[in-house]
């Protein structure tokens, strides 16, 4: 039992159970997310990562976890939360925290609220910025110390989500210089990762877990500590920089991107407030790219490009941020697949599923450094390349992806068409891939009204919707290539898969289209909101489609929450 245990001065852990103790001020579970391209990180509120429990805490670079413990003392205790936010820019975390009471031979020396500390953190190029000033707001001066325990696990971000390993990379000895500590990992891909920590001033104690800086405070005087974290490769050494130098240049590139989005004020503050919100969202899921701008999925686990994510992101904002989809376009048309992979579920012409850049990915050990698979990623971005045709009437660069356009086409009816019945069908080639390959990607989210999973292949309902707009799209960018012959041939094409579609979804008794075949063309003959999808790109006739409707906007159909009747 004895082996079990762990203990902090907040925390004793027995085994899997975790005690807090009383006199601890974690009020509550809720994280803090900052993102800057390939690199974010997820603090408790108090700006610490905290290794308490099974937890998505840490510093990510390219789906590695660089820092799995960063958390301040002042002295022996963890100083007490007052607030803690985030810019509405999504730029920094500012959190003010106190002291507790310091007792000096079990006497208070320093009553609790004497100090006020402010953390100022922020996220550039690979590397985590913290600003700390520390004031005095007694009559007498204040001795004392104050630290940060930190450590590495270099995790990839697959065993941080439970992924197990038979194996690990090597850890190397940590450097240790007057002012810096320098964690290694060599994976077993033989990519060399480094953590370095920097502190300015230079500390009075520095080891591979603490450093530790002296703090003498005058009456109503402050004291500032800057560290700096950066996540590099062996190849990638990351110089440092002062704490002022870098933080112009984050606030410059924030205002170059914030000059490209369109300024909308509305006479409603509620409004434009959700409105300013959703744009600061956006903003931070951006991620620049060799290819441009694309839309990243979501911290923690989905920080990177995903194929279905993006274009529907794309494909929402295009009325007002059109840029975001040339970029989603570009990305997905340079990884588009050009050979049969089925270990990667990939064949020619198919958009990615989703990519991934870390140890686990580049091992193999998950099929997702580029996996393919996903059944409407390839119909949706031909979708997309002609709704941004028809906002752009950008021809010069629709002419340069035409290629892939064709190629996704060919997809659509060679590959996702396997049995050549008019349908477009998915089946799992990969050991490891995805189950379930559409939008609904969970392993038991397409089955039968007496609950007896589908077999595959499997067509889902608006995957034919999917695969019609996408001849319907290529059509009109066809006739603006000048290439009426193929045109045609695509109206035709789309005109089967609408008949063909209505003789084997439509479901009379249940109002609704089946939600998907299986392997045997037998309905999966549930109600679901998938047909939903078949009205918006046009597939569903109008006389069935506003059954649909109605059966969607019914009670059958409402999941709780205010009603908007």
């Amino acid at each position: 039992m004895e082996d079990a245990v762990h203990h902090t001065d907040d925390v004793i852990r027995v085994r899997d159970r975790y005690y807090i103790l009383s006199t601890s001020s974690l009020t509550d579970h809720r994280t803090q997310v900052l993102k800057n391209g390939d690199t974010f990180a997820v603090f408790d509120r108090r700006g610490d990562i905290d290794m308490l429990g099974h937890t998505a805490q840490g510093l990510y670079h390219d789906e590695t976890r660089y820092l799995s413990q960063w958390v301040l003392r002042l002295g022996k205790d963890r100083p007490l939360l007052l607030s803690s936010s985030i810019k509405d820019d999504n730029s920094c975390l500012s959190v003010d925290l106190t002291n507790p009471d310091i007792h000096v031979n079990d006497q208070v020396s320093v009553p609790r609220g004497t100090l006020h500390i402010e953390r100022t953190k922020f996220l550039w190029k690979a590397s985590q910025y913290e600003r700390i000033r520390i004031r005095n707001y007694s009559l007498s001066p204040v001795e004392g110390r104050i630290s940060v325990q930190f450590a590495s696990d270099f995790a990839d971000i697959f065993e941080v989500r439970g992924v197990k390993r038979e194996r690990r990379g090597e850890r190397l000895a940590e450097t240790i210089q007057s002012d810096q500590v320098v964690a290694f990992y060599r994976g077993l891909d033989g990519v060399l990762r480094e953590t370095c920590v920097r502190c300015s001033p230079r500390p009075q104690e520095i080891s591979p877990s603490v450093i530790v800086v002296d703090l003498a405070l005058p009456s109503k005087g402050e004291q500032t500590i800057v560290f700096s974290v950066s996540c590099e490769r062996c190849e990638q050494a990351i110089p440092s920089a002062a704490y002022e130098l870098v933080s112009h240049a984050a606030a410059e590139s924030l205002s170059q991107i914030k000059e490209k989005e369109p300024q909308i004020f509305t006479a409603n503050e509620q409004f434009n407030d959700w409105l300013n919100r959703s744009i600061a969202d956006l903003r931070v899921m951006l991620t620049e790219t060799r290819f441009g701008m694309y839309p990243y999925a979501g911290v923690p686990w989905f920080s990177t490009a995903f194929g279905r994510d993006g274009i529907l992101t794309a494909l929402e904002t295009l009325w007002a941020l059109p840029w975001i989809a040339r970029g989603v376009l570009t990305f997905l048309a340079a990884t588009q697949a050009t050979q049969t992979n089925p270990e990667s579920d990939a064949e020619p012409g198919k958009i990615i599923h989703e990519t991934r850049k870390g140890e686990m990915a580049a091992l193999q050990e998950v099929p997702f450094g580029r996996y393919y698979g996903s059944v409407d990623a390839t119909p949706l971005f031909v979708m997309l390349a002609g709704a941004y045709f028809r906002r752009t009437a950008d021809v010069d660069f629709i002419r340069d992806i035409w290629p892939n356009i064709e190629s996704a086409l060919c997809w659509i009816d060679e590959y996702g068409d396997s049995d050549r019945d008019g349908l477009v069908e998915y089946h799992r080639r990969s050991k490891t891939g995805l189950v379930q390959q559409g939008w609904k990607d969970s392993a038991d989210s397409v089955f039968h009204s007496d609950g007896g999973p589908a077999e595959a292949p499997i067509a889902l309902c608006e995957v034919q919707g999917y695969a019609y707009a996408a001849k319907r799209e290529a059509a009109e960018i066809a006739d603006a290539l000048g290439r009426s012959d193929v045109s045609a041939a695509l109206r035709q094409q789309a005109e089967k898969i609408r008949s063909r579609f209505e003789e084997a979804f439509w479901c009379e008794d249940l109002g609704t289209y089946a939600l998907a075949l299986d392997r045997g063309k037998r309905p999966c003959r549930v109600r679901a909101s998938n047909p939903g999808h078949c009205l918006f790109t046009g597939i569903a006739s109008p006389e069935r489609g506003k059954t649909v409707s109605d059966l969607l906007l019914s009670d059958e159909f409402f999941s709780g929450g205010v009603s908007a009747r």
